[in-house]
């Protein structure tokens, strides 16, 4: 059972290990730029580049104040300003809603979770691509106060059951399948039980909690109800509670869960609260522009993601934006096509996504010249490719952002109608309206001078409630001064812009996806040839970084790449999967025994130049 009250928790920072290889690194040696888990804006007040600091400490504290209001206020609001305005269009299924359709699908939806059962404070999960269902099951639980939990499309039984045991998920709304995978029949590997319960009596041994099943559509599946079906289950009494409790919930509830893993490869579930997203979709909307003119915005990243969440579909209700939505998942020229059909003003996207748009062999055939912004994040954002978003795309404003899902997401911004192309993709900008950020001397705590590296720290309205029913972890992530510490290493200059400067955890990021190496590896300590492994990321040019896995096989032992891939293929996340295997007889060491992945790294780096 988790206990909310987080800002009661006394907190103590635990350092995980030496790091006076990074503190005494000139910055100029370690100066490449990280975009993480990200979006980008350009809110900064008109005295920030006046004053010059000497330390690592900045706070940017905003032109517009913080916004005290729960998610279905602001929908409320921007319905009775805009009803007749488009709110969301899924190109693939030719769905539209405006506004007053939206919110009338949302009531209907919320008050048929009412008659489930689902209360405020309940765990509802959602488990599907890009679909409209998706939106509805967002503002829905909002308006009842249950708590959305995101889940990968991609996940896997394994992934998926840990995910619902972790937050007690009490209902789940599902697609029926997605890709190659079929989520129901998975679903049922873990609750066979679920075949011969009666809809909402669901009892499973190994997820006891779960008592119903939502099937995205009008279909008809043993023991689940369809969502269509949900919409229209709600009476009188179920509409009327939906009415009163829009005035009883509170800007500060939770309402969000996101899992993101860490160093010990288990998912935390990072519980996020109205009064995070809300601001910071209107912050990051601010300085696109949204909150100057109407705007149109294509999202082809997913929306189980805090980018595709909290900046596209929650744009709808905070900034009375049109969100577009090309295809249930990322595929190029449906983004291409969009932007041509829809009059797209601002595009979404990782670097590996842009990069798939302007390659595409029928790019000259779209017309993009209704696009001015954008962001680009998620990975290291090329130079070359910036020029391209500008020039090709005519996205003159496109923006570059830091963040984690852990601060709502974004911590630092690009100002994209100030800044030179250079300052964008050598920068995440400066820190974001609101945010406190500082650079720490991580052994010692103490803030450190500009352009020296260190732990990069923030501070604000942005910071997570905490990580689901795991105090730990949070003691660890958030300070008794309440400071999150990222565990990202960076620099601060004498501007105040940030620079990403390394990583503490060994997280990959490829092409948008973090992936941790302990979850690979614990997974690939099951093959019974497989006596010892390590994962590390490699850069790749268009994801940004690969899959690398160094094994060392069972005495006697022989074993080909493809055998490896192909165990895993079904278990895992098909981008976990490493790209590049190396069979190895030992891996380099330190002297107390320690892993040195970074001299992994340059070797492999050293034999794909040789290679190329």
């Amino acid at each position: 059972m988790m206990a909310l009250g987080f800002t009661q928790i006394l907190r103590q920072r635990v350092i995980p290990r030496s790091w006076k290889q990074f503190i005494t690194a000139p910055s100029s040696v370690i100066s490449s730029t990280l975009c993480r888990n990200v979006t980008t804006s350009r809110c900064l007040r008109s005295d920030t580049h006046q004053h010059k600091y000497e330390q690592s400490y900045v706070h940017n504290t905003g032109d517009h104040p913080l916004i005290g209001k729960t998610i279905g206020e602001y929908l409320d609001e921007t319905t009775e300003k805009y009803p007749d305005r488009e709110a969301v269009i899924f190109c693939r299924d030719g769905r539209r809603c405006t506004f007053a359709e939206l919110r009338q699908k949302v009531d209907d939806f919320a008050a048929g979770l009412l008659s489930l059962g689902i209360n405020q404070g309940d765990r509802v999960g959602i488990w599907a691509p890009n679909v409209l269902e998706w939106v509805i099951t967002q503002y829905a639980t909002a308006r009842i106060g249950a708590i959305l939990v995101n889940i990968n499309p991609a996940y896997r039984t394994d992934e998926l059951e840990y995910a619902l045991r972790k937050v007690s998920c009490k209902a789940i709304v599902l697609a029926e399948t997605f890709k190659t995978q079929n989520y129901y029949n998975m679903l049922a590997d873990i609750c066979p039980e679920l075949e011969t319960a009666a809809p909402g009596r669901l009892t499973a041994e190994r997820l006891p909690e779960l008592r119903s099943v939502v099937m995205i559509g009008n279909g008809n599946h043993p023991g689940t109800f369809n969502s269509d079906n949900v919409s229209g289950m709600g009476n009188a009494e179920h509409k009327q509670t939906v009415e009163e409790l829009k005035k009883k919930l509170q800007f500060d509830d939770a309402i969000n869960i996101q899992f993101t893993s860490g160093t010990t490869g288990n998912p935390k579930g990072a519980t996020l609260s109205h009064h995070n997203i809300v601001n910071n979709c209107f912050q990051i909307g601010n300085v696109l522009g949204y909150s100057e003119s109407y705007h149109r915005i294509s999202v082809p990243v997913p929306m189980y993601h805090c980018f595709g969440m909290v900046l596209g579909s929650l744009s709808t209700a905070v900034h009375g934006s049109t969100v577009i939505f090309p295809s249930p998942s990322f595929e190029p020229e449906p983004t291409l096509k969009a932007v041509n059909d829809e009059r797209v003003t601002s595009q979404y996207g990782t670097p590996t996504m842009f990069i798939d748009m302007l390659h595409h062999p029928n790019f000259d055939q779209y017309d993009l010249s209704s696009l001015s912004t954008g962001v680009m994040a998620g990975s290291p954002c090329p130079v070359e490719t910036m020029k391209q978003v500008n020039d090709k795309m005519h996205m003159k404003e496109v923006t570059i952002c830091y963040g984690l899902t852990e601060v709502s997401p974004v911590i630092f911004q690009s100002p994209s109608r100030t800044d030179t192309l250079e300052r964008r993709v050598t920068t995440v900008g400066w820190p974001s309206a609101h945010t406190e950020v500082k650079v720490i001397n991580p052994e010692t705590g103490h803030i450190v001078d500009v352009d020296t590296p260190g732990e990069l720290c923030s501070r604000g309205y942005t910071t997570m409630l905490g990580y689901w029913d795991d105090e730990k972890k949070t003691r660890e992530a958030i300070d008794n001064n309440q400071w999150f510490h990222t565990g990202d290493l960076a620099t601060i200059d004498e501007s105040g812009y940030g620079r990403i400067v390394g990583r503490i955890k060994d997280m990959i990021i490829r092409g948008g996806e973090n992936i941790y190496p302990t979850e690979i590896e614990q997974f690939l300590y099951k093959h019974p040839k497989v006596e010892d492994i390590q994962v590390i990321g490699i850069p790749d040019e268009r994801l940004g970084e690969e899959v690398c896995a160094w094994i060392k096989l069972k005495s006697g032992q022989q074993a080909t790449p493809e055998e490896i891939k192909q165990f895993c293929k079904g278990q895992i996340a098909h981008f976990k999967i490493p790209k590049v295997i190396q069979f190895v007889e030992g891996f380099p060491l330190t002297v107390t025994g320690k892993v040195q992945k970074y001299k992994m790294r340059q070797e492999m780096m050293t034999n794909l130049k040789a290679t190329n």
